[in-house]
């Protein structure tokens, strides 16, 4: 049976809105879509809900009338904006000596209650990139597997609370309840690399408006991911300032010229800002001088994150640029010189059924990757906002709800397993006080189990 979603990628820029069709076997029909200037929101945060829910509003509105659904819920990303990473490690036993979903499960879950989280920040993602079987490192898929120890290390990715919170009210203003919520270079990835440039390791460059979003991917795992408030916006600015002409007036200037290409001499005319009735001549010279500049020392930071990363050894497949500002003329070959000698490739969102003509681009491949991953177009195995284990053969009965808002022990009896083999285990919190009947009984029960 085909379920209709909802995909929502909150821009600084823009807001795009895509409905698509998943059928059974994870095929996708895109069925609307709807774009809309991005109001309330600078360097990918919300700083106006108001502005933003009407705007998130306006691009829902298009892509359901598009497509004639009607979806009360969608899948949003987020800004790498405010976010930290870290690693951590989980570590269990295998009672049954066979690795299950549970003990998936029960291990990524571990690894999450290690890691340690400051209390304003909330998990974004839990991404595992080593499963370690007793003593054998990189195992790809441990499902199956005998084993009396699984270990696994995960990168997780966090947001500030509020950062998150208000990116929930902003799309709940618009009428929509937030299902998930995916971090936009992520979404990115998944909508342009293919499993070759994962598994030889590679880094995704989403260069977009006001942000430039990060994605090491290193043996088919996220390993890295970092955040830069630079994008095509700041070459706007640094036109209107160096040509001193209004912004709207830069911004025709950096699309219909703009080119990191050999410069020629020619002369346009520019009004003048503050007074537009006069015009002054600029050589075009001026302007790649002023556009080179800026995506140089924009590409130099970026090459700088790379290093800073200490993956830079790990990307066989070099470096995807995509998002708005990658479709500057020249782009790549200043990426090779300036990102040392690797191989660039400029990259477009997948192929899929009734995808637009204007979906096409690349700052829509944050949109794309949004559809596709709700058609499972995730990681194998990852622990995603809700805290929910998702894997490709996921079964909603089979999740096991936890909230890791508080502190939580984390279940590791074995004699446990299949008394919560079908069913939804709430785990209770430290500060939980057992009452006095519940003590009795837990006596008694000891007290027996050590005569018989």
């Amino acid at each position: 049976m085909s379920r209709t979603v909802l995909a929502i990628d909150i821009g600084s820029t823009k807001i795009c809105a895509i409905t698509a069709q998943i059928n059974d076997d994870d095929s996708v029909l895109i069925t609307g879509a709807g774009t809309t200037r991005a109001q309330g929101l600078k360097k990918g945060s919300i700083t106006n809900i108001e502005l933003a829910s009407k705007s998130i509003k306006a691009a829902v509105a298009d892509a359901k009338r598009v497509s004639g659904s009607d979806v009360k819920s969608a899948v949003v990303t987020i800004s790498g904006a405010y976010t930290k990473s870290l690693n951590s490690n989980g570590i269990v036993n295998i009672p049954n000596k066979e690795i299950s979903i549970k003990e998936i499960e029960r291990v990524m879950h571990t690894s999450l209650y290690n890691a340690n989280i400051p209390n304003e920040y909330e998990v974004l993602h839990a991404l595992p990139f080593n499963f370690r079987v007793d003593d054998q490192d990189f195992i790809e898929d441990p499902l199956g597997m005998n084993a009396s120890r699984l270990e696994v290390e995960t990168h997780i990715i966090t947001t500030q609370k509020s950062n998150l919170n208000n990116l929930k009210k902003a799309v709940r203003g618009a009428g929509v309840e937030v299902e998930n919520i995916v971090l936009s270079g992520y979404a990115s990835s998944i909508a342009t690399l293919n499993e070759d440039e994962k598994e030889l390791g590679v880094a995704l460059i989403d260069m977009g408006g006001n942000t430039s979003n990060i994605i090491i991917h290193s043996g088919n795992a996220i390993r890295f991911n970092d955040f830069l408030g630079v994008g095509s916006n700041h070459v706007t600015s640094d036109l209107s300032m160096a040509l001193h002409t209004p912004l709207s007036v830069a911004d025709n200037v950096k699309l219909n010229y703009g080119s990191l290409l050999v410069p020629s001499n020619d002369l346009i005319e520019l009004p003048i800002i503050g007074d537009e009735n006069t015009t002054h001549e600029v050589s075009l010279e001026v302007v790649h001088n002023v556009i080179f500049a800026r995506v140089e020392e924009t590409l130099m930071i970026l090459a700088q994150f790379i290093q800073e990363s200490g993956l830079k050894d790990q990307l066989g497949a070099g470096v995807v640029l995509t998002g708005g500002f990658s479709k500057m003329e020249g782009i790549r070959d200043l990426a090779i010189a300036t990102l040392g000698s690797v191989p660039v490739r400029l990259a477009r969102p997948m192929e899929m059924n009734g995808l637009f003509e204007n979906l096409h681009e690349p700052e829509y491949s944050g949109a794309i990757g949004l559809v596709m991953y709700s058609a499972n177009g995730y990681t194998k195995y990852e622990i995603d906002v809700n805290k929910r284990v998702r894997h490709a053969n996921e079964s909603p009965i089979e999740q096991i709800s936890v909230n890791f808002s508080e502190e939580v022990e984390i279940p590791v009896a074995p004699q446990l397993e299949e008394e919560t083999k079908d069913t939804m285990v709430t785990l209770p919190t430290k500060k939980e006080k057992k009452n006095d009947e519940a003590g009795t009984f837990s006596k008694f029960w000891n007290w027996a189990t050590q005569l018989f």
